[in-house]
């Protein structure tokens, strides 16, 4: 495992949560299930405010888990729009924590995240122009 750049996150903060012990695995860290959703609830986010309403997500790719996220760490999901299709929206989510115990800040997971754009009757819809 190696440590990010000292480039600093790219994208705009989506998420922001705090590592609690319920989050934790068997091992104590935090559990890998945890922070993909939190990745995924961010990226749906942003992919929810490019469409102007409602998206699923259809495929996660490209997860990779650089770091260990332990308890107490502050935990922030950065996005960008990665691609726009006729009804998707590729986001491409970067994980940096703030550890509590100095204050250190390193990325710890990156994925690509891709979302349908959904219409009211729950099938996708064309995502508007910007």
């Amino acid at each position: 495992m190696t440590a990010a750049p000292p480039t600093g996150p790219r994208g705009a903060l989506c998420l922001r949560a705090i590592a609690m012990p319920a989050d934790t695995n068997p091992n104590g860290d935090i559990f890998g299930g945890w922070l993909l959703s939190q990745m995924d609830l961010a990226g749906g986010n942003l992919a929810g405010q490019r469409a102007r309403g409602r998206v699923a997500t259809v495929a996660i790719t490209a997860m990779t888990f650089h770091l260990p996220v332990f308890v107490g760490d502050e935990v922030s999901c950065h996005c960008e729009i990665a691609r726009i299709g006729r009804t998707s929206i590729t986001i491409h989510v970067e994980t940096w924590v703030r550890r509590r115990d100095g204050g250190e800040v390193v990325k710890v997971t990156e994925g690509t995240f891709t979302y349908v754009a959904i219409g009211i009757d729950r099938r996708p819809r064309a995502v508007e122009s910007a």
